[in-house]
C-alpha cells in the first residue's frame, strides 16, 4: 500500500465522516459558543481535505488556498469571540 492509497482510501473517508459529525454539531449546537467552535473545526477539517487532495493530485496551488482559508478562519474566530465578549458586557 502506497502513501497515495492510504490517503485516498483511509484519510479522506475519515475526514469526510468527521465533517458530517461536526456539521451535525454545528446545526444542533445548544449554544452560540458551540456553533462557533464547530464552525472553526469544520473549516479546519476542510483544510485537511484540501491538503490531502493537494498531495494526491500533486498540485501545490491548493496549499496556498488552504493557507489563505486558515487565515480567514482564524480571523473569523477572533471576530466571533470579540463579539461574544462585547455582547456579554452590554447585557
Amino acid at each position: 500500500m502506497s502513501l497515495y492509497d492510504f490517503l485516498y482510501y483511509f484519510i479522506m473517508p475519515v475526514l469526510c465522516i468527521s465533517l458530517l459529525l461536526i456539521f451535525y454539531r454545528f446545526v444542533k449546537g445548544p449554544g452560540i459558543v458551540d456553533r462557533v467552535i464547530a464552525l472553526d473545526l469544520l473549516i479546519t477539517c476542510g483544510l485537511g481535505i484540501i491538503a490531502v487532495y493537494s498531495i494526491i493530485t500533486n498540485q501545490e496551488t491548493f496549499l496556498d488556498i488552504a493557507m489563505i482559508l486558515a487565515l480567514i478562519a482564524f480571523l473569523g474566530t477572533v471576530a466571533f469571540s470579540y463579539y461574544l465578549i462585547k455582547r456579554k458586557k452590554n447585557d
